[in-house]
């Protein structure tokens, strides 16, 4: 595990955000702001869907020759002049970069938004031995003030208003006028982009993170709307782009087709406002760019998803549709997470890459009404992925003994059909006629889970099982 995660408090950790009456408001905004454009971005382009199938059919036949792709991406970084470094695990991906950090004698390093830099820990490490990292995306640089992860994977700030960035910035930017008006967002985006020149000007490395990297080029992307990841990329005279593997993609052509859905699924663009290409270190006949161009690119457990049931997650393009739309991330937001990657997605990766015995809670904060695989851009299947997690959880003795005990004594009942329709209806007359004055229960033995925060609706009619008999009865006559 690289970074400290508080995963295997999930439940207290949601219990926290139910309670916080500011981050549910500012939660709101994630339903308003997303869901709504991404569903008129995609209405806009007929040929969305099948945009997304053939991003899954990229990604898919990417992974499935990726050390071809990875040999054929290294050979062109280095014809253009750059170098490529690959780091297994999170430490050896630390040590590359502080030694590229130290070699150009950097104090000040830049950073453009980058979830993989959260996952390894970059910017603690580089404190610790005297290099000063500086976030450059405006959520990042935020909550980079307040030592937090980020809440969102592309809206880091997400949980925060507009009072509470005022506080952080009167707090760090001391040398500014304490008098000064900061009422508006406009006068908050200005401020910080009055700081941040200066550090991009200060900068002897700058560090990017990769939506995509081309084996056909040897081409890192980055897709921004602030412009903050050129200035980070060009003025320094050392760029890093730090990615994990399955970043590569094979061609330009492929790029261009993920390019469509990507913008539309995350903030429902037709395109980010930036979306740049760099290829190795400035030639001669460059107007600008950096004389030294490195890439590290890192594993840290994603090889060891290929081939398993696991591998589909290695699609993910990290546009955050997914916890957009998803009605656990609306109620208690990001951080609940406990590390990196929240939402549907982290709850599958984050088991993949810290282990479900650190992150097994996750998995289960799911209601699988499916609203992430129906939006993601590349088609994975997160619910299917995460009910292989909650499987490996009840395989290895990690959930709950009621849980087990609880699913066992179901399991009797299911594997023996008269048995279970008999069950069902008596337990189905017993609870409507116990509760037929009020129609509902404010509590229930062993359903405290449920009624602590709603009432339990008191059964009506007949079973599930009979009105299916009954009506396909109906059909076929």
């Amino acid at each position: 595990m690289n970074v400290h995660s508080t995963s295997p408090e999930f439940k207290q950790n949601a219990a926290r955000a139910l309670n916080d009456s500011q981050l549910q408001k500012a939660l709101g905004n994630v339903k308003q702001g997303f869901i709504d454009k991404r569903r008129m971005a995609a209405d806009k382009l007929p040929e969305f869907e099948a945009l997304r199938d053939s991003a899954r059919d990229i990604k898919n036949h990417t992974l499935e020759h990726l050390d071809l792709y990875l040999e054929a991406y290294e050979e062109k970084v280095k014809a253009s002049g750059g170098h490529v470094h690959f780091a297994r695990d999170a430490a050896e991906a630390r040590d590359i970069i502080l030694t590229i950090c130290r070699e150009a004698g950097a104090k000040t390093v830049t950073k453009g938004k980058s979830m993989i830099s959260e996952e390894i820990g970059i910017n603690h490490h580089l404190e610790a031995h005297g290099i000063r990292p500086v976030e450059t995306d405006l959520g990042e640089y935020i909550i980079q003030l307040r030592n937090e992860l980020p809440s969102h994977i592309i809206a880091p700030a997400v949980h925060l208003n507009a009072t509470q960035v005022e506080e952080d910035f009167r707090r760090v930017h001391t040398h500014l006028d304490a008098k000064r008006d900061l009422s508006e967002p406009v006068q908050l985006l200005t401020e910080a982009r009055a700081v941040l020149r200066e550090r991009f000007l200060a900068a002897d490395v700058g560090i990017t993170g990769a939506n995509f990297l081309v084996a056909e080029t040897g081409t890192s992307i980055i897709v921004t709307n602030e412009g903050n990841g050129d200035l980070t990329q060009i003025l320094p005279k050392t760029h890093i782009v730090l990615a994990s593997l399955e970043k590569l993609v094979p061609t330009l052509e492929d790029v261009s087709q993920l390019l469509r859905v990507l913008a539309r699924s995350a903030t429902g663009q037709e395109l980010s406002v930036y979306t740049t290409f760099s290829t190795g270190p400035r030639r001669s006949t460059d107007a600008d760019g950096p004389e030294n161009y490195h890439v590290v690119l890192i594993d840290n457990g994603r090889s060891a998803m290929l081939g398993t049931s696991f591998e589909e997650m290695l699609r993910c393009i990290r546009c955050g549709a997914c916890m957009n739309h998803c009605p656990v991330y609306h109620a208690v937001g990001g951080h609940a997470y406990g590390w990196v990657y929240p939402g549907p997605m982290g709850a599958v990766l984050t088991p993949s890459l810290i282990g479900v015995d650190k992150a097994g809670h996750l998995p289960n904060a799911s209601t699988f009404c499916g609203r992430c695989e129906s939006v993601c851009p590349v088609r994975i299947p997160l619910p299917k992925l995460m009910r292989h997690w909650r499987e490996r959880e009840f395989e290895r003795h990690l959930t709950p003994a009621t849980v087990r005990s609880g699913l066992q004594f179901w399991g009797f009942f299911a594997k023996r059909p008269a048995l279970y329709r008999l069950a069902t209806r008596a337990a189905m007359g017993a609870l409507a006629l116990a509760g037929r004055q009020r129609g509902r229960f404010s509590w229930l033995p062993m359903a405290k889970g449920w009624t602590k925060y709603r009432d339990f609706p008191a059964p009506q009619g007949e079973t599930f099982q009979a009105r299916w008999k009954r009506e396909r009865k109906g059909a076929s006559a």
